[in-house]
């Protein structure tokens, strides 16, 4: 709760960090998102993809984890459609349950990659939050073996409660209208751990596209 906290009061520093609520389902949201990125080789090798490369590639799902001490959020998305959406939420018991609910999920998805956020101070430096994440990272490598990438988290959970708000004020409003009765509590459907997943992932589609577009 602390680190949402904090989150919440960091000032918004990025432009345009919010774009657009593309589509609104009752069980997930489409997303775009802002861009930062960092990306450590020793997670995951090459990055860089030339566009048409990108165009052929095989279909893949990836996984987006928004790593914390109570709860891990979680996003899927495929190459493909490049959609970024809520998935579940793991309540976090110990060490080996956590791995074997999350290796489940990955053989269930069939996930070929997992992108993960580092949850870096707002200067950029590393504090004991991001050393856990680091930490985890490289579980997961060597557990469940499939490759993982950081990115700069700051300001996603912001950004999720953001996009919970928003969509549920739309909800509101169109029960006031007579439209579609939906939950007035979004969150009883979607965590903001999950959601801020999905922003995580998106934000990394989003610079892989614009890699691709510069090669």
């Amino acid at each position: 709760m602390g680190r949402l906290a904090e989150r919440r009061a960091r000032p918004q520093t990025v432009d345009s960090a919010f774009h657009s609520i593309q589509q609104i389902h009752v069980t997930g949201i489409s997303l775009d998102a802002w861009h930062i990125s960092w990306s450590p080789s020793r997670y995951t090798g090459s990055v860089g993809i030339a566009k048409n490369e990108l165009n052929r590639m095989e279909r893949r799902f990836i996984l987006g984890v928004d790593y914390g001490r109570s709860r891990i959020g979680l996003a899927l998305a495929d190459t493909e459609t490049r959609m970024a959406r809520p998935l579940s939420t793991i309540e976090r018991i110990n060490r080996n349950e956590d791995m074997r609910r999350l290796r489940e999920l990955v053989r269930k998805h069939g996930v070929r990659q997992i992108v993960m956020g580092l949850p870096l101070r707002l200067d950029g430096t590393r504090g004991e939050m991001a050393e856990e994440a680091e930490r985890f990272a490289q579980r997961v490598w060597k557990q469940i073996g499939v490759p993982v990438e950081m990115v700069d988290e700051r300001l996603t959970s912001w950004e999720a409660e953001r996009l919970l708000e928003e969509v549920q004020g739309r909800f509101i409003h169109e029960e006031k209208l007579g439209g579609s009765k939906k939950p007035k509590n979004i969150q009883a459907k979607m965590s903001v751990d999950a959601v801020a997943a999905a922003v995580i992932l998106k934000e990394y589609l989003n610079r892989q596209e614009q890699t691709a577009d510069k090669a």
